[in-house]
């Protein structure tokens, strides 16, 4: 790369941060999101949330 410097990607994994964010408990824990898990159970989704 010229400059020398290598930039970031976007993605790094975290899994703490994804449960936080994406799991099952922190959809549990709102009105919209108890809806999401709703809807995706109407829906026949193997997977709930993360």
């Amino acid at each position: 790369m010229p400059g020398g410097f290598m930039v970031k990607r976007t993605w790094q994994p975290k899994k703490r941060k994804r449960q936080k964010k994406h799991g099952f408990l922190a959809r549990n824990s709102t009105k919209t999101g108890r809806n999401v898990l709703k809807k995706r159970r109407q829906k026949g989704r193997e997977k709930l949330s993360v």
